[in-house]
């Protein structure tokens, strides 16, 4: 079987390393790629993931069998749809289903009509009204941009000034939504769909904000554990009663066909688990922390998913678990530099250690130089989550590149739970 992953970020280097160990596959491809992807397959530099035309051909010209599309960007403009139209298999929703991301307004109304226990919200399209609405409110609260923002259309402040210039400069090119802030602790909950039935994955949790102690502005994330300490057995069940089932029946009961990656941003509050979003891909970093954890061969973990037969899958989870570092670019989440060398990277030969590139590349001289804001995630495993941190944080210092920087308290706050 021949595979295309799309995507060049450390998610997709993941998918690559794991879809590698399988010998169900005779060909790898990765397009657009990175560094890293390059040791497990062939990139495909020039292959624009957005390009639906062009990754058609080379699926054709490839005799590619498989596509896992990793961004949300070609999902949202129906890349799916396109290679199905050519008998192409691939792992995604189609566009209309992929507006539960793509689209904040539409997957707000989705949880409202479906009964699933999200934040109260309030959508706006004119600034005027905005203003008014901001200005007789008091307390703390979020705005989300509605499309696609990369992990940046959204600000929680209790600043009016601060929300009133996000908002507007949203309201410049889209809609946004206006949502009550909730209080909790977050944790990522993957679901792998076949358009009937679903498998869930082990929760994770990621660490949006840029700085320790969850301070600092939001990215796309600095890090992830996996699995989490604090679900008990209960909080599963309630999380599956609450959210999970009334979005695979309100998928169902309004004819979106799904087979793909389902993702469920959740805020456990005092009041019970909450929907903070969904995205239908994989997460970055959650992926990291995801694949070595999957003992299952991905290749016939995809096929389960294409022919409906997800419930009957043996999937086989480690008992480990993983924490994921990501190292950034200097600057980032605001402006960073791109094209940086770098010096040197963890022994890729210790045990309990990996190392994903995102957006990396070969300059003329087949030196690696950084290509994005967060350049590197480095996972550690082990029994626990302590262990897997020692891990992890023994290889992070081996990432060596001008302006590189990392969290130091990744998984820190879940240690006492376990």
């Amino acid at each position: 079987m021949k595979i295309l992953v799309l995507g060049s970020g450390a998610r997709e280097h993941a998918l690559a390393w794991k879809f590698a160990q399988s010998n169900r596959i005779s060909g790898l491809f990765i397009a657009p790629g990175n560094a890293g992807t390059e040791e497990h397959g062939v990139n495909l530099p020039h292959l624009n993931p957005n390009d639906v035309e062009a990754v058609t051909k080379a699926c054709k010209d490839r005799s590619i069998n498989l596509v896992f599309v990793g961004p949300e960007d070609p999902l949202a403009n129906g890349i799916v749809d396109a290679l199905s139209k050519s008998s192409i298999n691939a792992i995604g929703p189609g566009k209309d289903a992929a507006m539960l991301e793509s689209s904040k307004v539409f997957s707000k109304a989705f949880m409202k009509s479906h009964a699933i226990p999200t934040a109260g919200a309030k959508e706006f399209d004119n600034a005027a009204a905005f203003e008014k609405h901001i200005n007789r409110r008091k307390g703390r609260f979020v705005i989300k941009k509605s499309g696609l923002a990369a992990g940046k259309g959204v600000l929680e402040s209790e600043d009016k000034s601060e929300l009133l210039e996000f908002g507007k400069r949203v309201l410049e090119t889209d809609t946004l939504l206006v949502e009550d802030y909730l209080e909790g602790w977050e944790v990522s909950v993957f679901a792998l769909s076949d358009g009937v039935g679903y498998k869930l994955l082990p929760f994770c949790a990621d660490f949006k904000k840029a700085m320790d102690n969850d301070l600092g502005l939001n990215t796309g994330g600095m890090g992830a554990i996996c699995p989490v300490p604090l679900v008990s057995q209960s909080l599963e069940k309630l999380i599956i009663q609450k959210i999970v089932e009334p979005t695979f029946s309100g998928l169902k009961k309004d004819g979106l066909t799904y087979r793909g990656v389902v993702y469920f941003g959740i805020m456990v509050t005092e009041s019970g688990p909450k929907l903070l979003e969904y995205n239908v891909r994989f997460g970055d970093p959650e992926t990291q922390v995801l694949m070595p954890l999957i003992q299952s061969d991905l290749v016939s973990l995809c096929e389960a998913m294409l022919s409906g037969t997800i419930d009957k899958f043996p999937l086989q989870i480690s008992t480990d678990s993983a924490l994921g570092v990501v190292v950034a670019s200097g600057g980032y989440p605001d402006e960073y530099k791109k094209g940086v060398i770098v010096e040197s990277l963890p022994n890729p030969k210790v045990k309990n250690q990996l190392v994903f590139h995102a957006a990396t590349k070969r300059d003329d001289q087949g030196r690696i130089v950084t290509g994005g804001g967060r350049c590197f995630t480095v996972v550690g495993t082990g029994p626990n989550t302590l262990s897997a941190n020692c891990a992890a944080y023994k290889a992070v210092p081996d990432v060596v590149f001008e302006g590189a920087w990392w969290r130091h308290d990744i998984g820190k706050k879940y240690f006492m739970n376990e």
